[in-house]
């Protein structure tokens, strides 16, 4: 969606026109108009995500009724070719298959429902977008940061929070809970150290998976390899590794042949190569890739969308200043969360120096110069002027506690 910037000013009309034309005050900025159009531009998530749950229910459910509708004509086919099928086999082959259908047409009911209520969804995205405009822009404004809240604690596990939140501001249709809930259900398996959730989660989603070149399933089918392993269990091992890790062996023979070696080992081994197989830390790598593969399907970005925008921020504000031990309060990256949040930003371009004063925190220019004590610590005149008068001419530095006149300073000038 995009929209047009209007001009500074008003247009002279070709024509007569009926009434007054619009003033400047009337007239939005150009400048709101620029940036609502800017904003827009970074809501390809919003929309995306519930297309791809759209899509991939409609995938889903076609493949329900492909499977069903194939059964009931490979049983309609094979009852036409029995010769010998008495009147009451005939029957009750017959009432099976019309009980199956049945099944089929519930469940056709169920999906549709579904998909309505999805459709609907991606329809709410597409009209809250289009509602945008200078006059509402606050308010609008106030919902996109509720949005990116909920996206925040969803993806930190704060569900339970995240549902508050979008019903007491009402924006149900405007954050991804229902697909965060299936995220849940998988991490939640793997913090336990159960794959099966994991497994289940691949096999609804095989075609997409494999088109992305996805090693997500293989990487569960070692970790369980490595659980039998570490049960002593090596016979089942041998076994399981032969059905399931196998026919991975043409893309990743490498890897399954490490795993594999882990037989004649026992999970108290000392040898590193073999160890870190048998470390906790495996299942929690295993949960950081599913959270990947999950965000690739849904066309996620792997970052929440509040680190994303503070990081805009925090690239303005960024010197290297601001990782110092006298660092003020009043900077954001005096915090640590911030300043872990800002380390991968490079520091901001500072096209002109400016001094702020330590005591006063106001600009140090040529109305209000900059002192030098003696000891080389830079403070603005006012700030000096107000000490000096307080303490009959002497001036106590901050920072060191050196003491000096008044008269000891030296004017320092700006270029």
């Amino acid at each position: 969606m995009e929209i047009d910037s209007l001009p500074n000013g008003t247009a002279a009309s070709p024509g007569p026109t009926l009434g007054p034309g619009p003033t400047a005050a009337t007239t939005p900025p150009s400048s709101k108009l620029s940036h609502l159009a800017d904003s827009l531009k970074l809501e390809h998530q919003f929309l995306r995500v519930p297309f791809e749950h759209y899509k991939k229910t409609i995938r889903a459910n076609h493949r329900v009724v492909e499977k069903e509708i194939s059964s009931v004509i490979n049983g309609v086919s094979e009852a036409a070719d029995r010769d010998n099928m008495s009147s009451d086999d005939a029957v009750n082959h017959l009432s099976s298959l019309v009980s199956r259908l049945q099944g089929l047409k519930r469940k056709l009911e169920e999906g549709s429902k579904t998909e309505h209520l999805q459709a609907q969804r991606c329809r709410a995205r597409l009209d809250h977008l289009e509602s945008a405009d200078v006059e509402s822009l606050s308010e609008w404004n106030n919902t996109r940061v509720n949005r990116i809240l909920v996206d925040y604690m969803l993806r930190m596990s704060y569900y339970d929070t995240a549902v508050k939140l979008a019903e007491s501001r009402n924006i149900q249709d405007f954050v991804d809970i229902d697909i965060f809930q299936e995220a849940k259900r998988v991490i939640e398996a793997l913090l336990n150290k159960e794959v099966g959730p994991a497994l289940a989660w691949c096999a609804e989603n095989k075609s997409r998976l494999k088109k992305s070149k996805s090693k997500f399933e293989f990487q569960l089918r070692l970790q369980e390899f490595i659980e039998l392993v570490r049960a002593e269990n090596n016979l089942r091992a041998i076994t399981y590794a032969q059905k399931y890790l196998a026919p991975w062996g043409t893309t990743h023979m490498k890897e399954f042949q490490r795993v594999f070696v882990t037989v004649a080992y026992k999970s108290t081994t000392e040898c590193a190569t073999y160890k870190v197989l048998f470390e906790p830390k495996q299942w929690d790598y295993l949960v950081d890739q599913f959270k990947q593969e999950f965000c690739k399907l849904y066309g996620m970005m792997l970052e929440p969308l509040l680190n994303i925008y503070l990081q805009a921020g925090l690239s303005a504000l960024k010197t290297p200043y601001c990782y110092d031990d006298d660092c003020t309060k009043e900077d954001p990256l005096s915090q640590e969360g911030f300043r872990k949040l800002a380390m991968p930003l490079p520091y901001s371009k500072q096209h002109h120096s400016k001094l702020v004063c330590y005591i006063t925190k106001e600009l140090m220019d040529t109305e209000n110069p900059p002192q030098v004590l003696p000891n080389g610590y830079v403070y603005s005149t006012k700030a000096l002027e107000e000490m000096a008068r307080k303490n009959d001419g002497k001036i106590t530095c901050p920072r060191t506690g050196l003491v000096c006149n008044f008269t000891d300073l030296v004017k320092a000038y700006i270029s």
